[in-house]
């Protein structure tokens, strides 16, 4: 809307009571960034830096309506979406954003299990994920495991990454974001691919424990850039710096996969030290 600020996230995504990831990691990703974050929560997880002890699932219609009340009265420049649980809600969500008459952009992550293990997406789920959101999306930004689970194809290097992330295109998401954590090597690439081809994002790996929370964290911060007006390559760059510098900034709390340092603030010489490469 004309003279509205940019930068409203609408995150669809679930709360973890632990503050390192889900809805809290949203928020503080966003507000660090200059955002401002509004919300609608998928579910109540019961959840530190060891695991996920208990999930109180959101009804669906209960889901919608969140989202309905913020976008019919705050607006977003951008939504992300991140645990959702069912299928029901996945179906929801995407009904939610369709009536909408323009579009919004939406960063999807495709939360489907937990980094202390716990699996928080079932097989319908990642079905309607597929067929119902993935062709709503901007941005699909998937882990190795993620975009293993969505193509079906094995993902054991850098070569099968970049095919698997065309492989993610396919599926009818404008942009997808491979992250890269997963695979071996001193330095993180993350593929970024559109239809004008593929882009590698470098930034060195921090050997730590402390990384609960960063598919969400980063998901979050692209969607700020998003919002924000930053074009796409712009707004992962700036995200993946943030990232990089939440994970050095970790308080270490925890005896798990502790949490990020969200409060970090990424300066411009730290994006130019996250080459992108062709």
């Amino acid at each position: 809307m004309t003279g509205v600020p940019r930068g409203r996230v609408l995150v669809i995504a679930g709360s973890d009571s632990g503050g390192g990831a889900g809805i809290q990691a949203d928020i503080k990703a966003v507000m660090a960034l200059g955002g401002y974050a509004a919300t609608a929560i998928t579910a109540l997880t019961a959840q530190n830096t060891v695991g996920v002890h208990g999930v109180l699932p959101v009804p669906p219609h209960f889901v919608r309506q969140q989202i309905n009340a913020v976008l019919d009265d705050i607006g977003a420049d951008a939504v992300k979406t991140g645990m959702l649980g069912s299928a029901e809600v996945v179906q929801a969500v995407a009904a939610a954003l369709r009536r909408r008459g323009s579009p919004i952009p939406l960063v999807v992550d495709p939360v489907m299990v937990a980094k202390g293990g716990a699996r928080l997406l079932d097989d319908p789920a990642v079905a309607a994920l597929r067929c119902d959101l993935l062709p709503l999306a901007a941005l699909l930004t998937p882990n190795v495991p993620e975009a293993e689970a969505l193509t079906g194809l094995t993902i054991a290097d850098h070569a099968a990454a970049r095919r698997a992330a065309q492989a993610l295109l396919d599926l009818g998401a404008a942009a997808v974001l491979l992250k890269g954590g997963h695979l071996d090597g001193a330095v993180v690439q993350d593929i970024l691919a559109t239809s004008a081809g593929l882009e590698v994002i470098e930034s060195p790996r921090v050997d730590t424990r402390h990384t609960h929370g960063t598919g969400c964290t980063l998901a979050s911060a692209v969607a700020a850039g998003l919002a924000q007006g930053m074009t796409l390559s712009d707004a992962v760059r700036r995200g993946a710096a943030y990232v990089h510098a939440a994970i050095l900034a970790a308080p270490g709390f925890g005896a798990g996969h502790g949490p990020l340092g969200h409060g970090v603030t990424v300066e411009p010489a730290r994006l130019a030290s996250v080459p992108a490469r062709g």
